[in-house]
């Protein structure tokens, strides 16, 4: 056997300690990016990139500090050349007339990603932080930051996201504490965070919202979805550009759909600290196939927003 040398003693101990670490900043670029593809990629690059610098590492901040300023130098890198990601609702106004509808796809579109809840919640033995990364990860918020200059998404989600002090930010981002309360005071104003805080019903109320969404579609029952999507809900289905508002139009909508696809069934998931389902529809081999993932925002009135992701592309990540 051959001495241990410091080297891979670094590496070991490198591995150990940054390991804890991977999930919230899968988590962090996630927020940045919009895209769990392009998350895990910049995080797998920041931790090659950390494993190389290690014995150079020097412990004038954390370990976590060094790992998140190496992911938001990659993050914004990766944001300099690449287009914001959107949902439908993003683009344009939604559809009124269904005699004219066509579906419009844009298909070059890189479109706002769900995440599953497996890869960013905490251990089930902290439940007050597992509610605190489910609300922050809501598929409207990480829309919504989207739409933010690269650095003043980064500011806001570091400040009121994570909670990092004010001098943590401006020694992290190499900017002066006066220039992060002004990107952050800017960045507050263009998206509250408060505008996501949805009171969502209670376990038994949201189990059987849930309940009758999966019998709606299972049995193409539209008198359900009357009684369940409120009157103002949202109907959205990336890479579909067209998209619906009110709960007459998405009825009349899914009324011919459900004609159109045939009979369907749901499996339960979990995205975005959201429930969710993935649909599968019969083809003509009998076989029922992956069709779309939705991602369900509840309200106390009912659901308020369904982003069906139309494609099979989602099902692996999610385990499906």
């Amino acid at each position: 056997m051959h001495p241990v040398t410091e080297a891979e003693t670094g590496n070991e101990d490198f591995a150990t300690l940054s390991g804890p670490f991977r999930r919230e900043l899968l988590a962090y670029c996630y927020r940045m990016l919009g895209s769990i593809d392009d998350a895990e990629e910049v995080v797998q690059d920041v931790y090659l990139s950390a494993w190389h610098a290690y014995d150079r590492f020097e412990g004038r901040s954390s370990l976590r500090t060094w790992l998140y300023r190496i992911a938001t130098r990659a993050c914004l890198k990766a944001l300099e050349k690449g287009r914001r990601r959107p949902l439908p609702a993003d683009l344009g106004a939604p559809e009124t007339n269904l005699n004219t509808t066509r579906a419009r796809r844009s298909p070059e579109t890189p479109w706002l990603q769900p995440i599953p809840d497996f890869l960013f919640t905490a251990a089930p033995t902290d439940p007050e932080t597992v509610v605190v990364q489910r609300h922050s990860m809501r598929l409207a918020l990480i829309g919504a930051l989207q739409r933010l200059p690269p650095r003043q998404r980064a500011v806001l989600i570091l400040r009121d996201v994570l909670q990092w002090r004010t001098a943590e930010v401006a020694e992290l981002l190499e900017m002066t504490t006066a220039a992060v309360n002004s990107a952050l005071q800017r960045a507050r104003d263009q998206i509250p965070l408060r505008e996501d805080d949805l009171t969502e019903p209670a376990e038994p109320q949201q189990r059987a919202l849930l309940d009758r969404y999966v019998t709606a579609f299972e049995t193409a029952d539209v008198d359900q979805l009357v009684a369940i999507l409120t009157e103002d809900a949202r109907w959205e289905m990336p890479p579909i550009t067209t998209w619906f508002e009110g709960r007459d139009t998405i009825i009349a909508f899914l009324a011919q759909q459900m004609r159109t696809i045939g009979p369907t069934r749901l499996v339960a998931a979990s995205a975005n600290g959201q429930p969710a389902f993935a649909v599968y529809a019969r083809g003509r081999d009998g076989e029922f196939h992956p069709h779309a993932l939705h991602v369900l925002t509840l309200t106390t009135e009912g659901i308020g927003r369904i982003v069906a992701f139309h494609g099979a592309a989602l099902f692996p990540l999610f385990g499906l």
